[in-house]
């Protein structure tokens, strides 16, 4: 008989039954060196922050003029009255600005002119606060025109006076 005939399947009993199946296993020892190189990498890329010198600083001793003189100025007021065929704005004590409702586009470019004016007179800034102060006639088409003209030029703190009515 051959090799594989019936006397090996005597000597070896289990050799015609399937063979074992292998468990899936997790290597753990790969995985730690994996580990450790991404933490070296990550350390050697990373960018540190340098150490900061000391900056050797004196404040100035405050007295009570510059406290004073340090806070919010005074709100630039405009001033919107309503006038036959269009509205008349007030900025301050400059001269009013007539805005005519057939021909708004003139008046709204007088009054960004006399507002460029009066901030660089009065040494504003954008970020100062005007104060748009409206009579109680004045058609709201006007005040969204006037309002868009200030926003136009860069002003962002405008606000509305509020009165209440009696």
């Amino acid at each position: 008989m051959d090799i594989f005939g019936e006397n090996n399947k005597a000597k070896f009993p289990g050799s015609l039954k399937r063979p074992r199946k292998k468990f899936l296993t997790l290597r753990i020892a790969p995985l730690v060196d994996l580990i450790f190189l991404l933490l070296i990498f990550f350390i050697v890329a990373a960018k540190w922050k340098p150490k900061e010198d000391f900056l050797p600083l004196q404040l100035p001793v405050a007295n009570a003029r510059t406290i004073t003189s340090i806070g919010r100025p005074e709100p630039l007021a405009i001033a919107i009255n309503p006038a036959q065929n269009g509205c008349q704005v007030q900025i301050g004590a400059s001269q009013p600005v007539f805005i005519s409702e057939q021909n708004p586009e003139q008046g709204l470019a007088s009054l960004m002119e006399t507002i460029k004016q009066c901030m660089s007179e009065q040494k504003r800034y954008s970020s100062d606060p005007v104060e748009i102060i409206c009579a109680r006639d004045v058609k709201w088409e006007h005040v969204a025109k006037i309002y868009n003209v200030l926003v136009g030029i860069g002003l962002k703190d405008i606000t509305f006076q509020m009165t209440e009515d009696r």
